[in-house]
């Protein structure tokens, strides 16, 4: 404790937080970083725990060491962590509150549209067909637009080629998001962001639009360099 009370001033000096002596603050007053690797993270959904039962795989985590879960996980069925990453996306300057309203009233518009659609079909089949929940859309057409191939540039020889290869889970999430954003950013300065983000969601679930095209140039560009493949190898 005295070794505590001995480093208190330097510890509250902020022109030092950024020296040697923050090791001592994290050492002394007791405030790591980060948990250790063997901390797993928390299964807080209940579809998520539901299957870890009927694996018979709960038993096992039973003495795992668990880290606190974050202030925005949650259980509750109005929580989707695909909505709350496309409203960090959408959030510029820490506008978290302004984001969530724009990507809100892009699912009213989608809603809006989608229930006229319905009124307007002629046929049960073609009313079936058409997809109410906002949510379910938003999950759609980033579905759709999530590419299967990247290329990466890999100097041989002095020439720099484009190699086709697999890409990550979470790198072609963000693309996917990321693409449905920039085709959003070139609407019309009469067009609010609301309005053409529900747009190009609702092309994008029907599989159309301007980033379903660019995920398939993408793709064409990947199949006509698959003559580079084998440099990812060498």
């Amino acid at each position: 404790m005295s070794n505590v009370t001995h480093y208190l001033p330097v510890l509250k000096n902020p022109l030092l937080l950024r020296s040697p002596w923050s090791r001592l603050q994290k050492r002394f007053l007791g405030r790591p970083t980060s948990f250790p690797d063997y901390f797993q993270n928390p299964i807080f959904r209940k579809e998520d725990q539901a299957k870890l039962i009927e694996n018979s795989e709960l038993s096992k985590l039973a003495a795992v060491p668990v880290r606190p879960p974050a202030v925005y996980e949650t259980s509750s069925v109005y929580h989707d962590p695909l909505v709350n990453k496309v409203i960090n996306h959408v959030m510029e300057m820490g506008k978290k509150k302004l984001a969530r309203e724009l990507v809100e009233k892009a699912f009213e518009n989608i809603k809006r549209k989608q229930i006229e659609r319905y009124h307007l079909a002629s046929s049960p089949e073609e009313k079936a067909k058409i997809i109410l929940d906002p949510k379910t859309v938003l999950h759609r057409a980033i579905a759709n637009s999530k590419p299967l191939l990247q290329l990466s540039p890999i100097k041989r020889g002095g020439i720099t080629y484009q190699v086709p290869g697999p890409i990550t889970e979470k790198r072609s999430l963000f693309l996917a998001i990321k693409w449905l954003l920039e085709a959003t950013n070139e609407k019309d300065r009469t067009i609010h962001f609301p309005e053409q983000f529900a747009r190009e969601l609702l092309d994008a679930a029907s599989n159309t639009g301007k980033v379903v095209k660019r995920k398939q140039d993408l793709h064409r560009q990947c199949e006509a360099n698959r003559a580079y493949a084998h440099y990812r190898w060498q």
